[in-house]
């Protein structure tokens, strides 16, 4: 009986492997794909725009969520996008020897993208089902922690292979083939998963289409008529502005040879610094600023959290125009700028959790995320081409000019009592 097999599968088997497959084919998106386009000579106009488009299924997940729980169980939506995700790393890989390969494998990133974020829908409503209320409070920091790892050892151990292979083959080939090793890893996971995954009695369909219509726009109509709106979503979108441009022009910053205003790194030295000890620093970071937001209160912390967030970035600056040649010395600043990113960060991610509170909780959180993705995906389609038509000393000095939003908006933001 498939209601039986619940009960005897340890958490231990799967939640652990369903965050590393949820983490790893967002950095394939997101930051994997600008490396990727780089190095097969696409401008950083280019690679901003059209990545930047890859954030769009965030921003509109909260909107087929509903969706998905009409037509099958969570389980069901974990498998087929495990399978999908695999089919699009092979696209991708297929394409990359194409003579229009950026037409494709940006079609294909966008399957990739798509499966993605309906995956993350499906694995966070999957943990809820398939485990029960004290099992998912004891395995949410295991689940945070596998999330982070894919993240950290994702981009440095991807960008590492990625070094090794073109000390062999040329770009499009090395990179063929790394692909080619996603699609095997995405379809080990779907078999893995296929067996480990428990039936989950409570994981199945859920309602009839009028009902989830109604519930639908009932969270829209609510969420739209909160109080003070209009500067939450002001602050939603733009306390991030500097940080979503940014975002899209270290890699190419890092890479770039010195000629074009870039540091000249390997690719291993970028997944090491930038993907690995700047993660773990990131991660750091938020867990201090969490911490002392349960002590103290976001009230307390907001505006050092503001500039812990947003004053690191003049460290582009710096390293924009003297374009130092330590290692090291490159390593302890980019450390540093994550650390207060993830710092930052806390503020952003607590306040998004306050907002939400109420009767919509979860779907009112899911929708602030969406507002969060759509903050980084418009300006950051912009930022290529700033950066191309300035150069990089002049678009980190932009970036810094874009912090100012943030702290004027700080000033008027409405705090709920709770924090």
């Amino acid at each position: 009986m498939p209601t039986l097999k619940k009960d005897i599968r340890n958490p231990w088997l799967w939640v652990p492997t369903l965050y590393l497959a949820e983490g790893l084919p967002y950095i394939m998106v997101i930051s994997i794909s600008t490396v990727m386009y780089l190095d097969l000579q696409i401008s950083n106009t280019d690679i901003a725009f059209y990545t930047s488009w890859l954030y769009l299924p965030w921003v509109i997940k909260p909107l087929w969520s509903p969706v998905a729980d009409m037509f099958s169980t969570k389980r069901r939506w974990v498998l087929l996008m495990q399978l999908l995700i695999a089919i699009s790393a092979g696209g991708i890989a297929l394409s990359l020897t194409a003579s229009h390969f950026f037409f494709y494998s940006l079609l294909f990133f966008w399957l990739l993208a798509f499966c993605s974020a309906t995956h993350d829908i499906a694995a966070d409503g999957f943990y809820m089902f398939g485990l029960n209320p004290r099992q998912q409070a004891y395995f949410v920091g295991i689940r945070t922690t596998f999330y982070r790892f894919a993240t950290i050892v994702g981009v440095g151990s991807i960008l590492l292979f990625s070094d090794l292979l073109q000390k062999h083959w040329n770009p499009a080939k090395s990179w063929t083939i790394l692909y080619l090793c996603l699609t095997v890893l995405f379809l080990l996971f779907c078999i893995y998963h296929y067996y480990t995954l428990p039936y989950a009695s409570s994981d199945h369909p859920h309602g009839k289409g009028n009902e989830i219509f109604k519930e639908f726009v009932s969270t829209f109509v609510v969420f739209f008529h909160k109080k003070h709106i209009g500067t939450a979503l002001a602050f939603m979108l733009l306390y991030r502005l500097s940080e979503s441009q940014l975002l899209k022009m270290v890699y190419p910053f890092l890479l770039d040879p010195k000629e074009k205003g870039g540091l000249a790194l390997s690719a291993s030295n970028v997944g090491l610094i930038y993907g690995s000890l700047g993660m773990i620093a990131l991660t750091a970071g938020g867990i201090i600023g969490g911490i002392l937001i349960a002590r103290h209160g976001l009230k307390h912390w907001i505006g050092w959290m503001t500039l812990a967030i947003n004053l690191p970035n003049f460290i582009y600056v710096y390293l924009a125009w003297f374009q130092p040649e330590s290692l090291t010395l490159i390593s302890s600043l980019l450390m540093v700028e994550q650390f207060g990113y993830g710092f930052g960060f806390s503020a952003y991610t607590f306040y998004l959790i306050l907002f939400s509170e109420g009767e919509y909780k979860t779907a009112h959180y899911a929708l602030c995320t969406g507002f969060m993705a759509l903050g980084m995906m418009v300006p950051g389609m912009i930022s290529g081409w700033i950066c191309d038509t300035f150069g990089y000393p002049s678009f980190f000095l932009w970036v810094m000019l874009c912090t100012i939003p943030g702290f004027i908006l700080i000033r008027h933001l409405k705090i709920p009592e709770k924090s």
